[in-house]
């Protein structure tokens, strides 16, 4: 590690704490080979918020050996030589991100830093690097089981729309022609694949494992599972051929696969790609709270791997926070949180958690501040559905949409608690909330709000109501507009309670499947009267397998096989952009244009009501911000934060 960034890491554990990197480390454990490994497109962060380190950990605790080959060049096969060909599989994964996500904006340009790599430097992997990688394997260990995962796999398990490319590609295991593909965050699967060959069973034998796919030869025969299978029948989706020109089959495929979600029942779903088929075993089952806690219990570092000159941005954001819970609810169809960690909440217990808040406050270079206590929200810890029975067979995609379920517990208090908890621990002088907080279930609970706003909140609140619009709000399965105002109010009230002047953070999507200009005029209005001024825009983009990414190709909304109007030239989607940023001068003349054809002409002047004047503001030119608002950019996705409200009728401070 170079001197300039000690300072950043404090000191680094010596290698030997670390997983094996090298076939030097190999050799210094006495080992010949590895049981196990594991390539992937990250660098190798052993923190619990990264994959690689939470697998790797977790083989390792059940006595396999395991080494990770992390961001290898791989314009050859030399990385992979230079260690013994593995005695039971490759594990193969492009990281904690899609990779085209990772290296690209929603306007398909190619981002100048990679979050995931040491520095922020790009280049390190390359596109797609799932098949990659497998292709590399395969030529360097002739006939060592590949095995794929990873969200990028995950995501891409069955015939899925691929945006940067504008067309239908085949599921993942064609591309990569993986021997086996494991979806989900893994850990259980993994580990029975490693236990299994090690018995000696043969790959077609793991073919039995949930939350597994794979590809059937073109002579094959579906194996029989009647334990999963309602009369023993699996799903058969619509052919990958029929999927790529027929948007109707595509937006049914879509349904069939999300309402195949609940491990509880699920059904096999088997797609044909030619001559062969693609089959797909429901999810693993959920983990329980014991295994949550030992898997996060690990012996992690919590550091990147000392050989790296720089740490990965990602760590920097993640180094101080305890994650308390995985899964989510809520089921927005632009999101994947469900589609890979599942839709369950699986929580750690109060005790494994506060001995990790412990172990943090007593490390090396640790300043008083948890980050983030938290997961995918920060306020769904321990909440389930209170009627097993109904659960079993349950097949609705979101708890709280339409509205909240009422079989679905919203107890609070077990957050409370750990809140109180965590925030008592000696050396800890902060604890902060950073994920994300789920509105509807928040506003109901002034006992919560009232804790948030005095203990664990640093000025501003991060919130995602995401649009204004009842319409696209609805395809978005978000609550109605209202939810947030009854929220920033009853948070505004707490906050006053306790003595602070504390504002939200709300999140808004461009350009989302549904939404058309006049929605975004809407939006504009909402923000102006309320004095926000987004720094930054996040514009959609048509993640893989997700349901508003169905919307977007196909103009189907595929729960309800209905049209739905879809922005996708740039220019629209620059107009839907310069709207959220109505505010900057050099969005004046795209926004004007689009209230003239919009017939909102009462809303260009110098009155109070207006979102912009009559002639275009002078555009400064001065370093860092380029005249915008807080420096932000009015491209991009990425969720930046936003001005705080005044008194005064639509001016931001």
């Amino acid at each position: 590690m170079k001197a300039a960034n000690k300072s950043r890491i404090e000191v680094e554990p010596d290698r030997s704490a670390f997983l094996a990197t090298t076939p030097e480390d190999v050799a210094a454990r006495g080992w010949e080979q590895v049981d196990v490994l594991f390539v992937s497109g990250d660098a190798y962060v052993d923190h619990p918020s990264f994959a690689m380190s939470i697998l790797g950990r977790w083989l390792e605790a059940h006595g396999f050996r395991v080494a990770i080959l992390s961001q290898p060049d791989w314009r050859s096969a030399d990385a992979w030589r230079a260690f013994a060909p593995p005695r039971l599989f490759c594990a193969v994964s492009a990281g904690n991100m899609d990779s085209m996500i990772n290296h690209f904006t929603a306007n398909k340009k190619r981002r100048n830093a990679d979050a995931y790599s040491p520095g922020g430097k790009i280049g390190l992997r390359p596109d797609r690097p799932t098949a990659v990688y497998a292709q590399r394997c395969r030529e360097a260990f002739k006939g060592v089981p590949v095995i794929s995962g990873g969200v990028e796999a995950s995501l891409r398990r069955i015939a899925h729309y691929d945006y940067w490319s504008d067309r239908v590609w085949p599921s993942n295991l064609v591309t990569s022609k993986a021997d086996l593909l494991g979806y989900g965050m893994g850990e259980a699967t993994m580990l029975e694949i490693a236990q299994r060959l090690d018995r000696g069973e043969g790959l077609a034998s793991l073919r039995d494992l949930a939350g597994v796919a794979y590809l059937l030869g073109k002579n094959e025969e579906l194996p029989e599972a009647e334990n999963w299978d309602e009369a023993g029948q699996p799903i058969e989706l619509p052919s990958f051929e029929t999927v790529q020109e027929d948007m109707q089959a595509f937006a049914n495929m879509t349904r069939q696969l999300h309402h195949e979600t609940n491990p509880r029942n699920a059904r096999r779903l088997v797609q044909r790609h030619g001559d062969r088929r693609v089959v797909i075993n429901p999810p693993a089952a959920s983990l329980d709270e014991p295994t949550m806690d030992r898997i996060h219990e690990l012996p992690y570092t919590r550091r990147p791997h000392p050989d790296y000159d720089a740490p990965p941005p990602a760590w920097e954001t993640i180094r101080d926070s305890v994650q308390i819970m995985r899964g989510c609810f809520g089921g927005c169809t632009f999101c994947s949180i469900t589609m890979h960690q599942g839709r369950e909440i699986q929580s750690r217990s109060p005790d494994s958690i506060l001995r990790e808040v412990e172990a943090l406050a007593k490390a090396p270079g640790f300043k008083g501040s948890i980050s983030d206590l938290g997961g995918p929200t920060a306020n769904m810890y321990r909440m389930r559905c209170t009627k097993p029975k109904v659960e079993a067979v349950c097949r609705r995609l979101s708890c709280v949409h339409p509205k909240v379920c009422k079989l679905l517990d919203t107890d609070h208090s077990p957050t409370l608690d750990l809140m109180r908890r965590a925030r008592n621990v000696d050396g800890v002088k902060r604890v902060h909330i950073a994920s994300g907080i789920r509105m509807d279930l928040a506003a109901n609970e002034p006992e919560y709000l009232d804790e948030l706003a005095a203990h664990h909140v640093g000025g501003h609140l991060k919130v995602a109501p995401e649009h204004v619009s009842e319409s696209v709000l609805s395809l978005m399965k978000k609550p109605a507009q209202g939810s947030f105002e009854i929220f920033a109010e009853r948070f505004n009230e707490a906050s006053k309670r306790a003595g602070k002047e504390q504002y939200l953070v709300p999140y808004f999507i461009s350009s989302h499947p549904g939404s058309s200009p006049e929605d975004m005029i809407e939006l504009a209005i909402f923000l102006k009267e309320r004095g926000y001024r987004p720094r930054q825009v996040q514009d959609f983009i048509p993640a893989p397998m997700d349901i508003a990414t169905c919307m977007y190709w196909t103009g189907i909304d595929p729960m309800t096989m209905k049209p739905v109007k879809t922005a996708k030239r740039l220019q629209d989607r620059q107009v839907q952009r310069a709207l959220l940023q109505f505010f900057a001068p050099e969005n004046w003349k795209m926004v004007k244009d689009t209230l003239l054809r919009a017939g909102r002409e009462d809303l260009i002047g110098e009155g109070p009501d207006c979102l912009i004047p009559s002639r275009q503001p002078r555009i400064q030119s001065h370093g860092g911000g380029g005249g915008r608002p807080g420096g932000g950019k009015p491209g991009g996705e990425k969720r930046g934060g936003y001005r705080r409200p005044s008194r005064d009728r639509g001016q931001g401070r």
